[in-house]
């Protein structure tokens, strides 16, 4: 028997500087403190549409050198958007942080990426209506990504509340 779960509810993450990265995360995404825990350390932030408690939880852990781009471990988190104008945006918003790395096509999922202060890397990715997945239901390429065509072929398509039945196997 598997766990039967639905999605990804939330990620910790440690960070060298705690207040640095909570910073980050609400000029990034809007990210509002949930609750705060100076015991350990960690806040805990949530998205603002976000039915969750929290979505993000941070811990500092001081300075500590950088974990090698490849090696065991966490390679990154994605987070979606429900628009791809809201795509269009982020790639902008992160690019005015100085954290925007790049972007690519997936098929079905358009992605940039970017990086945290701590040079953890994350993606912001807006997903095709799953009608419209066909091919790419089955592959996992990486193409170049034409963010103005997309937003001309997908403008106005909110696709975020699509969600897998319950029952589904």
């Amino acid at each position: 028997m598997t766990v039967n779960a639905v999605r990804l509810n939330h990620a910790v993450l440690f960070v060298a500087d705690l207040e640095r990265s909570v910073t980050f995360y609400q000029q990034a995404f809007g990210m509002q403190v949930a609750a705060r825990e100076p015991r350990a350390n960690a806040v805990f932030l949530r998205l603002p549409r976000s039915g969750n408690h929290h979505d993000l939880g941070l811990f500092g852990v001081g300075a500590q050198p950088p974990r090698p781009r490849g090696s065991l471990g966490l390679y990154h988190l994605a987070w979606q958007v429900d628009t791809i104008e809201e795509l269009e945006q982020a790639r902008s918003t992160l690019a005015d942080l100085d954290a925007y790395t790049g972007e690519s096509s997936h098929g079905a999922t358009k992605s940039i990426y970017a990086h945290d202060p701590d040079g953890i890397e994350f993606e912001v990715m807006w997903m095709l209506p799953k009608a419209e997945w066909g091919e790419y239901e089955s592959a996992a390429l990486v193409e170049r990504l034409d963010l103005a065509g997309e937003v001309r072929t997908w403008g106005g398509i909110r696709t975020a509340a699509e969600l897998v039945p319950l029952d589904a196997p």
